[in-house]
């Protein structure tokens, strides 16, 4: 199967190195062409093909008992447990096969682990998956060829498999030899045979003595053989069958020649009457079947007449609905127009009418709302305690200027009545 293989590369492979199918089918495609849908069929196929070359029927499926999936497995939904358990075990042992360790998926494990260990390693590989693992779940469809696909490839490069280029086996024409039948005869033969008798006759040289002394023995052996053909002792069935048994060795058949004329007038006589056999019988059916279309089209004809005469009142009933029906459409749509004209200025008053709407109850929130009064009781008893510690600072200046005054004035009324004044204190005045 590998030289198999190796002869005729997949189309997916492209100077001698392997390339995915199902490469990008996980990615967002921006344009699926017609064929999209049918593209993992041919990834489903190429998997296939891969799969032999790392001789799975061998060292998985005669192991565990399994049969071998048709080239549309994963493609088509048969049945999807099934189909998941396969995708399972083939994901495994490929990457087991690509050289890095997996567990073999069990009937209890769980499904979502399963996925998310194949996929992580799958981005390992270095591969894209970006698709949900839900898309994996049933067991068939273009991702799962795509995964399975991609696994097979990276256990292709694994074991060193490359694809070589295919060669072509070299067709030698043989001659086709045409078996001549001894039995029968042909003109040209016989012609061939004379010409050579004559020939070989030309070349031995005639001797008259020898030929006279021979024709005179044949006529003794002659008037000697008269005498015995007298009387026959041969029996006639014997010599029936060995007349049956040499006729066929007597019979000479002509071979025609393509290219004589002759054959093609012969031939165009042939075809002639032939035409004209049928011509004579096909055209009693051809009229008869003529007479028969045409009393059929007469009594279409007929019917048609007498449905519209007898039905004439309600076609025109029917042509006055239709003219009534065309005058409601026409007034529904007038009525159409201003209703869309009429919904338009109504939804414009209702946005006024909610501006205004909102509007007042901001104004009637602000009217009704406490706080600003609350914020102007809170101001007037700060005013007024700020006023009571003016008072009071002010009183306490108004004290002090005037313990000041009244000290000047004490001290002027003791200089006053002084006796002596200190010369230090008239200085100082």
């Amino acid at each position: 199967m590998a030289a198999a293989a190796a002869v005729a590369a997949p189309a997916g492979v492209e100077d001698g190195v392997p390339r995915s199918r199902g490469e990008g089918a996980g990615e967002a495609v921006v344009e699926r062409g017609p064929g999209a849908a049918y593209h993992m069929f041919v990834v489903m196929e190429d998997l296939v093909e891969k799969l032999k070359l790392l001789h799975y029927e061998e060292e998985l499926l005669r192991k565990n008992n399994l049969k071998p999936p048709s080239r549309h497995y994963f493609a088509l939904p048969t049945n999807p447990g099934e189909q998941f358990y396969m995708f399972c075990t083939l994901a495994a042992w490929l990457i087991n096969k690509a050289g890095r360790p997996f567990e073999q998926h069990q009937e209890y494990d769980d499904p979502n682990a399963t996925i998310s260990n194949i996929l992580s390693e799958l981005r390992l590989f270095g591969r894209t998956a970006d698709f949900p693992p839900s898309k994996l779940k049933s067991g068939y469809g273009e991702h799962v060829c795509y995964v399975l696909d991609c696994l097979a490839e990276e256990a292709l490069k694994y074991i060193g498999f490359t694809w070589k280029r295919p060669t072509y086996p070299v067709e030698e024409l043989e001659e086709e030899t045409v078996p001549e039948d001894d039995v029968e005869l042909t003109l040209n033969k016989v012609d061939e045979e004379f010409v050579e008798e004559e020939t070989d006759n030309e070349e031995n040289f005639i001797d008259l003595n020898v030929l006279k002394a021979q024709t005179y023995r044949l006529d003794m052996n002659e008037s000697a053989k008269q005498e015995d053909i007298l009387e026959s002792t041969t029996d006639a069935a014997e010599w029936s069958l060995e007349v049956e048994r040499v006729l066929p060795q007597l019979k000479v058949t002509i071979r025609t020649d393509n290219k004589d004329w002759r054959i093609h007038v012969d031939q165009m006589h042939q075809h002639k009457s032939g035409i004209e056999s049928a011509l004579k019988e096909t055209k009693g059916f051809l009229d008869k079947l003529h007479n028969e279309i045409s009393r059929t089209l007469e009594k279409i004809g007929s019917r048609e007449k007498y449905i519209n005469n007898q039905l004439e009142h309600l076609v025109q009933e029917y042509r006055a609905a239709q003219a009534q029906l065309s005058e409601a459409r026409e007034r529904y749509q007038q009525g159409n127009g201003g209703v869309t004209e009429r919904t338009k200025l109504l939804s414009e008053v209702t946005e006024e009418l909610e501006k205004v709407k909102q509007e007042m109850e901001e104004k009637g929130s602000s009217m009704t709302d406490g706080a600003p009064l609350v914020k102007i009781k809170q101001s007037l008893t700060k005013l007024k305690q700020e006023t009571v510690q003016m008072d009071i600072r002010i009183g306490v200046v108004e004290h002090t200027l005037l313990q000041s005054k009244l000290k000047e004035k004490s001290n002027m009324t003791r200089d006053m009545h002084a006796t002596i004044i200190p010369e230090s204190s008239v200085g100082s005045y």
